[in-house]
């Protein structure tokens, strides 16, 4: 029996969170929103995982110390400049939080900001001192508000990103809603552009921790559109305990629980990243299964998914089955590829294209039915054990040249 159901509502579909977007003036074009705001009524247990990138935005430094006793009440996030390399950057995201906490009534070390857009830009405060009034008067605790957040923290986005889910947990109904953002410079090593979950649930911030830092191995790092980390990478999680259940501990049976929504919640945004990729035409998924590890497993979905020869052949919609193996092939790790099978599905159907490691008879004409599709599915058996694991990405398109060679004019 599924533990989970998706609803409406987004990130405003726990109770007690309130959200909204504005246009305040960082970006030029002034019919796209460029702010948002996300608060709960009560103060949170939170949790958070950022980019490994050595280069990362001054929002991430004052976010850890912000975290540091596991608790926050709200996040505000701008678009249009990525408040990163710049000399003011630490102070002027502290400034921020200020503007936001006189708003909401608390204190600003429970503020967590965010940025994402361009690097190496200097960011003035004054967008934010119009903005944020407008941004607070306008919260509200609907799917609307989730709506307008989703739409405010986009760049290259082509559509907002949102998804809730309802599950039972200690006997209460609680529910999980998010948004995220996500097109391009996505490679993530901890987490994946920007993404915000927000649950009703109570979990003390180290079982949060614990959870998230679970989950994301799994889901939001194996997603790569273009092979760039980002500077600014970042996860937060809040939990304000309004459902009323009872705090879990970790392993038990509703911390699983906990675990398997989060899972499926990051699996749903996943896949709507990878969707999105700049240019792109195609969802690709790669499914590794009879891997001899998970660290295997996973390492090799996402080096087929890495691909840019594959990627561009994915476009192309040739099932150009080399360019799988070969990926494979210079995955790091110690594990026999000459088992391995190579299968591509579609809603279209399915054509098995590689037996241990060689070719398998198949028909072109087929393939080119199945590639035809939006979604395509690569299923990877490498026949050496029971691990398994998935990775998402994109098709390489002329259009990813075209958005990213005059991004900043």
């Amino acid at each position: 029996m599924e533990q989970y159901t998706f609803i409406p509502g987004g990130i405003c579909a726990a109770k007690g969170f309130r959200a909204a977007g504005v246009h305040c003036g960082i970006r030029r074009n002034h019919s796209k929103y460029d702010l948002a705001l996300i608060a709960s009524d009560v103060r949170c247990a939170g949790a958070a995982c950022y980019t490994t990138n050595k280069v990362y935005g001054a929002p991430i430094t004052v976010d850890r110390a912000h975290l540091a006793d596991g608790h926050a009440q709200a996040i505000i996030v701008n678009s249009g400049n990525a408040n990163t390399c710049a000399p003011n950057g630490v102070q002027l995201a502290e400034d921020v939080c200020e503007l936001a906490a006189k708003e909401l009534g608390i204190p600003a070390k429970d503020v967590l900001p965010s940025s994402t857009g361009v690097i190496g830009q200097a960011m003035d405060l004054a967008p934010f001192a119009a903005g944020i009034p407008q941004v607070a008067a306008k919260l509200a605790a609907s799917e609307q508000g989730s709506h307008d957040a989703a739409t405010a923290i986009m760049t290259t986005d082509t559509h907002p990103k949102e998804i809730a889910a309802e599950f039972m947990m200690g006997g209460k109904v609680c529910r999980m809603g998010a948004i995220a953002k996500g097109s391009g410079m996505i490679h993530p090593n901890m987490a994946t552009m920007l993404l915000f979950i927000t649950t009703d649930a109570a979990v003390e911030p180290a079982v949060l921790q614990a959870a998230l830092s679970s989950v994301v191995p799994a889901t939001f790092n194996q997603i790569s559109v273009d092979g760039d980390t980002s500077t600014n990478d970042t996860v937060l999680l809040l939990a304000n305990g309004l459902a009323g259940n009872a705090a879990p501990e970790i392993d038990s049976e509703d911390y699983k629980t906990f675990v398997t929504v989060l899972t499926a919640v990051a699996e749903h945004l996943c896949r709507e990243l990878a969707g999105d990729g700049e240019g792109a035409t195609k969802l690709l998924e790669c499914v590794v299964t009879g891997a001899p590890d998970i660290d295997t497993a996973r390492a090799v979905s996402k080096s087929v998914i890495h691909s840019t020869l594959f990627k561009a052949a994915m476009f192309g919609e040739d099932a150009n089955w080399g360019r799988v193996l070969c990926a494979i092939g210079y995955t790091p790790g110690d594990f026999d590829i000459s088992k391995t099978s190579v299968r591509l599905r579609s809603a279209a159907g399915e054509v098995f294209v590689c037996e241990n490691a060689a070719y398998h008879p198949y028909s072109e004409e087929e393939a080119a039915v199945v590639l035809k599709e939006k979604e395509i599915q690569i299923l990877v058996d490498l026949g050496s054990g029971s691990a398994s694991a998935k990775a998402w990405g994109c098709d390489l398109t002329y259009d990813y040249v075209k958005i990213n060679g005059d991004y900043r004019t």
